[in-house]
């Protein structure tokens, strides 16, 4: 994510599909892929807009896993570390 003074660099794709525009965005770095579903009607930077929203909380709560997971695996492993 841009936490550390880095630019994010996304991905924005939009299909349309009948009266509904699928819009899908993905995070460069990570290849972290959101998608969401909406009419067709409304305006492509609010769809833009709510696609972005979504993958940073994907990216955060992926991140926040990852944070968890590392000290209980680094608990499991056997051996001496130096």
């Amino acid at each position: 994510m841009s936490g550390d003074g880095e630019k994010m660099e996304y991905i924005i794709e939009f299909q349309q599909h009948g009266a509904s525009v699928k819009v899908s965005a993905i995070d460069a770095a990570t290849l972290t892929e959101v998608s969401l579903v909406g009419p067709s009607t409304a305006r492509r930077e609010d769809l833009q807009r709510a696609a972005l929203q979504k993958l940073l909380f994907v990216l955060g709560k992926n991140g926040a896993a990852k944070e968890k997971a590392a000290p209980s695996e680094a608990k499991k492993k056997p051996g001496i570390i130096v």
